[in-house]
């Protein structure tokens, strides 16, 4: 008997006749054991090809039953085992602002945003997952279209729909549905309809080495920077493309949905659009994968039931980061400051901040209960930048967010929440409904020479002192009473104090 471990996936397949309408083909499979049973869809996969994914969520054995239109049924069984090394499972909402995997291993989400990775040639995604090997970081934003944008002009190494006739459009349709191809290519002319299967399997290639690197990937569904028609395909395109998509990827653990990048940029798609698009997802998706959409200028309505965790964009962080607790509260929900202006040196001002600047954005949003993500811009002689198209990092912020995630690693919880404290500083705790006597203090642009401390006469608590940009942790000895902790007036510094047991 096949044996697979948790979480990960089972692939069966179907083989079927030649058809002038494979995509259109229905192919389900039904999983059942003891302690659920469950319909997925499968899709086409070309050369006569249907296949169907299944991630199980529990050990032991299952049964399945795979029937499609015109093909014959097949059945049979496999045995699950226990997941082992770095499979803790897909990662859900956990206390209700944060993440955690689906074995209860927390997951401070440190995200990093490569648009169009997955899209250069090959030796740039490879040279991009060796990077990822050691960067540090946990959750990837990537789409599934290709980009067109500022320093995003070239072709993408494929399309995601084949070219010819539109099926089931007519022309007024196809007229309205394409927009001008580039002149490089006049004579492209695609069938929103048909999926070139190429493009899709080199994503699958891709999600399964991300998954073995144990980084999420934040699919990216729909995006405005486009100039071959696929953000204005006809809402039946986007509808089937949609259902493809889940089709095929939901069964790894470590996919995300993102329903858009600035979705408001998008103004041919309604509100209607994106209620629709998410009722799709939530109705073909069986594993509940977490669901956001991404905003430039006003922010969706977060409050929307189908939304798992906020995706947000602000560029004057030193700002609207104060707010980060504030839309905690607002839409009861985990905070994502998945853009927050990129560390880098290009034209645009969400593309030229610090290293420090970026390394404090995020401190700002962990220790207000929030997270954040990464991002590069800098000038490159064949334009490759890291915020779209991967390769290397040539920044100085990645290793110090490498290190804030090795210090949220070490907290005593879920995860972090604001507590009161002066003006002058950010202080938290560990998000539980008790005190267990975790505080993390954080001075930002401040540069105080010490600071004074009194909780209670008895209690002894043990401080360091924590150098955020120079990554070192000092420890200053166990305390009581009133106690004072020398710090080296500069900026970016952090102190540490646990309650000793």
């Amino acid at each position: 008997m096949k044996q697979i471990e948790r979480w990960d996936f089972i692939e069966l397949r179907l083989k079927a006749k030649n058809s002038d309408h494979p995509y259109q083909k229905k192919v389900q499979g039904l999983f059942e054991h003891a302690q659920e049973s469950v319909t997925v869809d499968g899709f086409y996969d070309g050369d006569d090809v249907y296949k169907v994914r299944f991630m199980p969520r529990f050990t032991g054995v299952y049964q399945y039953t795979i029937s499609g239109d015109d093909m014959p049924t097949q059945t049979g069984s496999f045995e699950v085992v226990k997941a082992t090394g770095n499979n803790h499972g897909p990662v859900h909402v956990a206390n209700q602002y944060h993440f955690a995997y689906e074995d209860g291993t927390p997951h401070y989400s440190m995200g990093t945003t490569c648009y169009a990775w997955m899209h250069q040639n090959e030796h740039l995604q490879l040279e991009t997952l060796k990077t990822l090997q050691t960067a540090g970081f946990n959750k990837i934003r990537c789409c599934i279209f290709p980009k067109h944008y500022d320093y995003n002009l070239a072709e993408p190494l494929t399309y995601p729909f084949l070219r010819g006739h539109k099926e089931g459009l007519d022309e007024a349709q196809v007229k309205k549905a394409i927009m001008m191809p580039p002149v490089e290519n006049p004579d492209m002319n695609f069938d929103f309809f048909s999926y070139n299967v190429k493009h899709f399997q080199r994503i699958d290639e891709r999600l399964k080495q991300l998954r073995d690197l144990n980084i999420e990937a934040d699919l990216i569904l729909f995006h405005p920077y486009d100039r071959w028609g696929n953000s204005k395909m006809t809402a039946a395109a986007d509808d089937a493309y949609l259902k493809y998509v889940v089709a095929r990827f939901a069964a790894y653990r470590n996919v995300w949905w993102s329903l858009a990048n600035e979705y408001d940029l998008m103004p041919q798609k309604t509100t209607a659009d994106w209620e629709r698009f998410a009722s799709i997802i939530v109705q073909h998706d069986p594993y509940g994968h977490l669901r956001s959409i991404h905003n430039c200028i006003p922010f969706y309505d977060h409050s929307r039931p189908w939304i798992t965790h906020c995706s947000l964009q602000r560029q004057d962080l030193y700002r609207h980061v104060e707010y980060t607790d504030e839309y905690r509260e607002r839409w009861q929900k985990p905070i994502v400051w998945d853009e927050i202006a990129y560390e880098g040196n290009i034209n645009h001002g969400w593309g030229n901040i610090s290293p420090m600047e970026l390394t404090r954005r995020f401190w700002e949003a962990c220790l207000r209960g929030g997270y954040a993500g990464h991002g590069e811009t800098y000038m490159h002689k064949d334009n490759i930048l890291w915020w779209s198209h991967g390769g290397q990092l040539h920044g100085q912020s990645a290793p110090r967010i490498q290190f804030l995630h090795r210090i949220l690693k070490q907290t005593p919880g879920p995860g972090l929440k604001r507590l009161p404290g002066n003006f002058d500083e950010l202080v938290a705790g560990t998000d539980t409904m008790m005190d267990d006597g975790y505080r993390l203090y954080y001075y930002g642009f401040g540069r105080p020479s010490f600071r004074e401390f009194y909780f209670d006469e008895d209690t002894r608590y043990e401080v360091e002192v924590i150098d955020t940009w120079e990554m070192t942790i000092t420890f200053r000895g166990i305390h009581h009473g009133h106690f004072k902790v020398e710090l080296p007036g500069k900026e970016y510094m952090a102190i540490r104090i646990k309650k000793v047991d």
